[in-house]
Parts: C-alpha cells; sequence; structure tokens
C-alpha cells in the first residue's frame, strides 16, 4: 500500500520515472542482489556451462529462422544488426501471494520455465513484434512516434487503445515497456525514431498461475533496455514492469513476481519485503527437500473479478482501520491518500495479535461499495477502484494479508531449522495448508486447487510430501507442495490421478532456474549469427 501511496504522491510531485527501494541482505557466499545494471556479454564470455546453456533455445530459434517457411519470419531479423537477447523466468509462489499489495514479506522462486526476447534496432519507425503463442505465430505492429509524444504518450491512453482490441491485447505487455524504455532513451527526441524488431518464446505457459506475463515484461525489458542503452539495474527493471502492467496493461498486480523473475536466484527462495520492494535475502531450501507446483488446469488471471474484489477490499479494510485511529486522511484525486506514522500505509505492519483485539471486529464482514464510498471517500490502492454497485468482503480480504504475514514469518524460521529437524517439514506443511484454507474464505480458492491440495494432504509424510497451497492471484492456476527429492513421483502421480478425475491436462513444474539478473543480456553482434 506503501508503493501504491509513494507513487501517487511522485506523480503529484512530476516525477517522471518509479521509485524503487532495493536493498539485498544475502545468505553468505552470495553477490548483492541489484547493485549494478544488468551485464551485457557476448556468448564466448559467457564461462559457466549453465548460463550457456540458458540461452541454448533462443539461439536456436535465432539461427533457424532464416529458413523458415514463413517468409515474415524468415525476414524479421537482419544479418548485418546487433541482436539482444535476454530471458526471464516464471516464478513459483511458496508463501505470501496476493499479500504483497498490502506490504508483505513473500517467498518465491524461479522456475526453470522462461520467456525469451530476441531484440534488434531497425531503422523504421516502429515496433514489429513477433510472439509464438499457443503453438503459432501471432504479429503485431505500431508506429513508435505516437508512444512518445503523440496521443499514446500516457500509459492510460496505451491502455484503453489496446482494450478496444481484444484479440491483440497481448501485445500490450511489450509495447507498454518499449515505450518505458524510449521515453528514456537519449535518442528517443532524434527524427526518426530508432524502431524495434521483437521476437518472442517461451515455455511459461500462460494462465497458470506462473506469472507469465512478468516473465514476458522483464525479459523484453531487459533485452529493449540494452538495446537502447537505457542502465538499469535488476529492481529498476521489476518496478518498471510493474508500472506498465498496472498502467499500460491494466492489471493490478503487486510486485513479487517481476522482482522473482528479474532479481530470484536458482534453488533459492526470494526473500522479498513488498515494502515497495526491498530484496532481504535468497534463502537456502535445506538438502533433501524442493518445492514442486502442480497445475490445476483451471486458467487463473490477475484481471479476474475475484482478484480485484479482494485486492480492492483490503484497502477498504485499511482505510477504516485507519479512521479508526485517527490517521488524516484527505481526499484527492478519486483516491484518498493517507498520513500513517504507525504502520506506514501497510496493513501487514499491523502485528496479528494486535489486529485480532483492536480491529477485526470493527470491520463489516461484507460491505457495499456505495456505502463505503459514502463514508470514507475513497482508498489509497490507485490501481484498482471501489465498485458502487458491488458487496466487498471486507473482514476477511483485511484479516486474509495481516495472517498471511505472520505465517511467512514463521515459515522462514521453521525453513531455518528444517536442517537439524526433519519435523519442521510438519510445521511448514500446516502453514501452506492454512494459507491455501485463507485462500478460499476470502474467495480465491477453487475446485481443483482444492482438490489438489487434499490429495497433497492424503499422500502425507510417508509419501514424502508436507504441505500445499493455491498460488499467486488464485482462483485456479498452480498449486505450490513441499516435499523430498525423492517425491518427484509422487507429485507427478497426484497430478496425473488429478487429471484423470478432472479431465483437465496438467503440467508439473520441477526444475528452478536464475533471474534475468543472473543470466543478463547476450549480445550477437552483426554477421554472428552462426556464431558458437
Amino acid at each position: 500500500m506503501g508503493w501504491i501511496r509513494e507513487r501517487a504522491a511522485s506523480r503529484a510531485r512530476g516525477a517522471g520515472t518509479p521509485k524503487c527501494v532495493a536493498t539485498s541482505r544475502t545468505d553468505a557466499g552470495d553477490s548483492a542482489v541489484g547493485d549494478v545494471s544488468i551485464r551485457l556479454q557476448r556468448l564466448s564470455e559467457i564461462d559457466a556451462p549453465e548460463e550457456r546453456a540458458s540461452f541454448l533455445p533462443a539461439l536456436a530459434r535465432f539461427a533457424a529462422l532464416r529458413t523458415d517457411s514463413d517468409p515474415r519470419l524468415a525476414q524479421f531479423f537482419s544479418a548485418d544488426a546487433a541482436t539482444y537477447i535476454a530471458r526471464a523466468p516464471g516464478r513459483l509462489d511458496v508463501m505470501g501471494g496476493i499479500a504483497d499489495y498490502s506490504g508483505a514479506l513473500v517467498l518465491q522462486l524461479p522456475l526453470a520455465r522462461s520467456t525469451f526476447a530476441i531484440v534488434q534496432r531497425q531503422t523504421a519507425d516502429k515496433c514489429e513484434i513477433a510472439s509464438l503463442r499457443g503453438g503459432r505465430w501471432h504479429f503485431f505492429s505500431v508506429e513508435l512516434a505516437p508512444l512518445v509524444d503523440g496521443v499514446l504518450r500516457d500509459r492510460s491512453a496505451l491502455r484503453d487503445w489496446f482494450a478496444r482490441s481484444s484479440d491483440d491485447r497481448w501485445a500490450a505487455y511489450i509495447v507498454g515497456v518499449v515505450q518505458f524504455c524510449l521515453q528514456r532513451a537519449a535518442d528517443a527526441r532524434r527524427s526518426p525514431l530508432p524502431g524495434l524488431r521483437i521476437l518472442i518464446e517461451s515455455d511459461v505457459p500462460e494462465g497458470k498461475g506462473i506469472s507469465s506475463s512478468a516473465a514476458l515484461e522483464v525479459a523484453t525489458m531487459t533485452a529493449v533496455s540494452a538495446a537502447f542503452g537505457v542502465n538499469m539495474t535488476a529492481p529498476e527493471i521489476a518496478a518498471a514492469c510493474q508500472l506498465v502492467e498496472n498502467e499500460a496493461v491494466g492489471a493490478p498486480c503487486g510486485i513479487m513476481d517481476q522482482m522473482t523473475s528479474a532479481c530470484g536466484q536458482r534453488e533459492r527462495l526470494l526473500r522479498l519485503r513488498c515494502q515497495p520492494g526491498t530484496i532481504e535475502g535468497q534463502l537456502v531450501i535445506p538438502h533433501g527437500y524442493r518445492f514442486y507446483g502442480i497445475d490445476s488446469g483451471l486458467r487463473h488471471a490477475v484481471t479476474g473479478a475475484d482478484y480485484g474484489t479482494v485486492r480492492t477490499a483490503a484497502f477498504m479494510g485499511y482505510r477504516i482501520i485507519a479512521e479508526t485511529v485517527g490517521l488524516p486522511a484527505p481526499y484527492h484525486d478519486e483516491h484518498t491518500l493517507i498520513e500513517d506514522p504507525i504502520w506506514n500505509g501497510y496493513l501487514t505492519n499491523i502485528p496479528e495479535a494486535e489486529f485480532a483485539v483492536r480491529f477485526e471486529q470493527l470491520l463489516p464482514e461484507t460491505m457495499s461499495g456505495a456505502d463505503f464510498l459514502a463514508r470514507y471517500h475513497g482508498i489509497t490502492d490507485t490501481v484498482t477502484r471501489v465498485d458502487r454497485t458491488k458487496q466487498y468482503p471486507v473482514r476477511r480480504a483485511t484479516a486474509h494479508p495481516v495472517r498471511e504475514q505472520a505465517r511467512v514469518e514463521r515459515f522462514v524460521q521453521a525453513l531455518g531449522e528444517l536442517s537439524t529437524n526433519a519435523d519442521a517439514a510438519l510445521e511448514l506443511g500446516h502453514l501452506m495448508y492454512a494459507s491455501h484454507e485463507s485462500y478460499s474464505s476470502v474467495g480465491l480458492g477453487s475446485v481443483g486447487t482444492d482438490r489438489l491440495v487434499a490429495l497433497i494432504a492424503d499422500a502425507g509424510r510417508e509419501r514424502g510430501v508436507f504441505g500445499a497451497k493455491i498460488t499467486g492471484g488464485g482462483s485456479g492456476g498452480t498449486v505450490a507442495v513441499l516435499g523430498t527429492d525423492a517425491a518427484e513421483l509422487v507429485v507427478r502421480e497426484i497430478a496425473a490421478r488429478y487429471s484423470a478425475e478432472s479431465g483437465l491436462p496438467v503440467d508439473v513444474f520441477v526444475e528452478s532456474g536464475p533471474g534475468a539478473e543472473g543470466t543478463g543480456v547476450l549480445l550477437i553482434e552483426g554477421t554472428a549469427r552462426d556464431a558458437d
């Protein structure tokens, strides 16, 4: 909430870039995250075999394009232009989830599944995009001048423009990133503007709750910023991508997805405090254990009505609590700005015990938007609005992030005990189950994810699995599972059983991978298409 409030205040002061606070407190032996710009390197300069392997799918696609039977692809890139390639992973939300927009501590695992962005500059004043989605290529083109100083120069105008063409809405994530970088590029004011060609390929499935949109944004932002010479650190890239998704796409996401995709480390949990985006460390997963993901086959979308309703209800609860303790709340520009020296604008800074004693029963179980607006005028969230015609689950939506914060803090402690106390796995599992139940209590559960969690609970410790929960924005998508390394076959067996029962195709996510910062940007200089 403080991130939203700070952004609103920055706009009032005329600031042109998103504010991002990102520090890092890593485990011993780790390098700091986010203190330098994303590195640019040639393939010959990459020594680590795993890092070289990360780019192989993109290099194979790039090499095969010129012999493609579709002339649009065969002629898409020039052999003479420099090429910039970046990759960014999806993520598994282990704990924290939707509490990120309330300032929670979240624990996120970057996955091996990733999105590639291959970028070249071109002389034509336009951005041309080719994206492989659902097994077929989609193409989009837009002139750049309107994005810089024309009718589409504001992100809200770009959002409304894409909203009029649902078939092309996928391109808003990419064009919003291009607009952000181009408006900050050194040659953005020359004529003609420097154009781009962008090819996207991904094995991060869409609508599965593992942040395909964040992977797309971060990969694109990383490659495009390099092509334009815009120096950005990984946390700055994450904050800019969240801004694009909130304002150019119109999806009210928090910061954790983009930060994990940009800054995560292989086989470690990103410990991120979303106030607004402070990296507190990279947590080692104890030897012998891992986190799995099982796709429920039910599509998830942050733009869905349930997520937006619950998010808005949490901000309504915070507004009511602020009024209860007498915090000043002037009404400004359709939203309320709260001066909050007690909790700094974040629900998750309210201790769980204090919330239960002082505030929980004061909050209405449900409240209509009309009643709320008549008394409190507005909320501090600038990416959602209170709908007069809706009923909101205020009490439960407000309680969820407060209690999730307490669960995550205990989860961190228990994870640290796991290497010396095997019983800690049971407590970790109970915390995951409690988080799952809390999602359901606010209306963000689903039949499919409930069934998967039940199957994990039935298998239990005897088969090497200890807990499970719905992830991300809920309402379908993926379930996170804690198990032993040896339990992979058990997890796959449970996924197969669920698929047979439901008739839905499922996927299992096992491997972790680095964030975009870990692999950087690969530069292929002109005429070097066949290199390596």
